[in-house]
């Protein structure tokens, strides 16, 4: 029988919606452009508000922009991601099916987040929405599982 990674997938998940945001503060303190404010630690909103508000986007600008769009996103589905291992976990679904789907998950978060800093055209912003959408169906695909597990179990 092989070892349940699912619950330790959601710390995992965590770090990728802090990695592209660790990504963005690296740009701007790297960046030699003095138009590009470099990161506060001490008010990182404030931060990424006056990066925004920056008329000039250069490229660097909008990476970090970019960057920072995902980690939000990222933070927007955890939620929903925890919930969905944790309902798959309490269904008594399969460690094979858990990890399998988590993997698939984590692994559409990664392809997401370089998608997103990295898209400059419509073709990288639809292949970006499609990760999203996969990760979105994985975790549907969980909690449709989840039910049935449950569902089956009450009938016996």
């Amino acid at each position: 029988m092989s070892t349940n990674y699912s619950l330790y997938a959601v710390p995992i998940a965590w770090g990728l919606c802090m990695a592209p945001h660790f990504y963005a503060a690296g740009i701007s303190l790297s960046s030699n452009d003095p138009g590009i404010p470099k990161f506060a630690n001490a008010s990182p909103r404030e931060w990424c508000a006056r990066v925004r508000g920056l008329e000039k986007k250069s490229p660097e600008v909008k990476r970090i922009l970019r960057a920072e769009a995902a980690s939000q996103n990222g933070f927007e589905t955890l939620a929903l991601f925890s919930a969905a291992v944790v309902a798959g976990n309490a269904a008594g679904l399969s460690r094979d099916e858990l990890n399998k789907w988590v993997l698939a998950y984590l692994a559409s978060r990664v392809v997401y987040n370089v998608l997103y800093i990295n898209t400059r055209n419509e073709i990288l912003s639809l292949a970006r929405s499609c990760s999203w959408m996969s990760g979105i169906g994985i975790i549907c695909t969980l909690f449709y599982k989840s039910i049935a597990a449950i569902d089956a179990a009450r009938l016996i």
